[in-house]
């Protein structure tokens, strides 16, 4: 077979994993919108203290950092069907416990549902690697891009479903909930249908198991790639997290904030239908540059007022600013490892990045509520916050492209 033929061939599978992924993406990936719309209102009707409210959200983020590094290498050896299936059924489990703590009245429980929830939130996280397991290079950053845009159905979904549920019990969002735990339940049936490369053994001696995991983080390409997808995600959620208690803080509704949230989070996915081919076109590393300029001027716009316009606005550049950076991030890690490498770098990656978004969680409960006493000097806090980690990755991304070797190349 010509290496033509075969490339097609290869894609030909691809494509079709990456219609399973979109619609694992579309379907279970909306728990999160919803889970990030209720998680700090129902932490501040439990938390004993109102600075703790985003712990929920903090702690799904918490379990997610916490399970990359061994979901992953159970990946690498049994494959990514095993993997994603763990992940709905800790999302199932993580919805039903948070639900019985709020039928009981206890933010422990809460808190122990959310990082349950985690377990589903890091298995998500490699939907985008398992789109370029069976890619070939050319069609990789498309099929992790097109991945993606699987999350524009489930920002429709998500906080539509939170308008619907949030009420429908006598004790708010256990409704919610129990949405959560139905989306798990049917979603663990659709990894069925992947087609994806069995995992390979290492044949004794010979097989190439790659560079050492300190090795790859030493590596420069490697290192900003984990950096600027870790400030891309962690600055993401810092403002998100906050956004549902300014709203309502800020004298909105519950509505208001969840179409606010519907907006960032479409804002997220919509640009990955050419995001793809932007990479493709550009290289990742201008198409990340853009990504944080644009993170940046979400910031901006936070802090220009607290209008309804002012939210929407601020949190729409900041999905297209994550987008930008957190793909491009994915890509530039995606074109520096080989297969062997993948199940080491791969969980490590996550797990800085949602150790970062971990920290960026709790900075925001604590900015948005113990930052000035108002809710307006506690979203301006959370904006001002943005700055010191924008900077860091700028002048990373800039070292980088000052090393024409590392320029989006293959291994560097």
């Amino acid at each position: 077979m010509t290496d033509a033929a075969l490339s097609a061939d290869t894609d030909r599978r691809a494509r079709r994993n990456v219609g399973v992924l979109i619609l694992a993406q579309a379907l279970l990936g909306s728990q999160m919108p919803m889970l990030f719309v209720i998680g700090g209102l129902a932490g501040q009707m439990l938390a004993p203290n109102p600075c703790l409210a985003t712990l929920p959200i903090s702690l799904i983020v918490f379990g997610s950092m916490t399970t990359a590094p061994w979901l992953s290498p159970l990946m690498q050896r049994r494959g990514r069907r095993l993997g994603f299936q763990i992940g709905a059924a800790g999302g199932f489990l993580g919805a039903a416990v948070s639900a019985l703590g709020l039928s009981v009245g206890s933010f422990g429980l809460l808190l122990a549902g959310s990082f349950l929830t985690g377990i589903y939130m890091s298995a998500q996280g490699f939907y985008r690697f398992a789109a370029a397991d069976a890619a070939s290079a050319a069609f990789r950053p498309k099929a992790i891009s097109w991945v993606m845009a699987g999350g524009l159905a489930s920002a429709l979904i998500g906080p539509q479903l939170v308008k619907v549920t949030d009420d429908l019990t006598a004790i708010p969002f256990i409704g919610t909930y129990a949405a959560a735990m139905a989306i798990n339940a049917l979603g663990v049936f659709l990894f069925f249908g992947l087609d994806l490369p069995a995992p390979r053994r290492a044949a004794g001696a010979v097989a190439d198991a790659g560079r050492s995991l300190g090795q790859m983080i030493r590596t420069p390409g490697i290192a900003v790639a984990i950096l600027v997808a870790a400030v891309s995600y962690a600055l993401m959620n810092l403002m998100m997290t906050s956004t549902p208690l300014a709203v309502v803080g800020c004298g909105y509704t519950r509505d208001n904030a969840a179409d606010i949230v519907s907006a960032h989070v479409l804002a997220m996915f919509v640009p990955s239908f050419f995001t793809g081919n932007l990479i493709a076109r550009f290289g990742a590393t201008r198409i990340v540059s853009i990504g944080l300029a644009i993170l940046g001027a979400s910031a901006a716009v936070g802090l220009a007022g607290v209008e309804l316009t002012n939210f929407f606005g601020a949190l729409i550049l900041l999905g297209i600013g994550w987008n930008f950076g957190f793909i491009g991030a994915t890509a530039m890690l995606t074109a520096r490892h080989i297969d062997a490498e993948r199940g080491r770098i791969q969980g490590l990656n996550d797990m800085i990045v949602f150790g970062s978004v971990t920290l960026g969680s709790l900075a925001s409960g604590g900015l948005m509520n113990c930052a000035g006493g108002t809710a307006e000097s506690g979203w301006a806090a959370v904006n001002i916050a943005m700055v010191p980690p924008l900077t860091l990755a700028v002048a990373a991304l800039l070292w980088l492209w000052l090393r024409p070797v590392d320029r989006d190349g293959a291994r560097a």
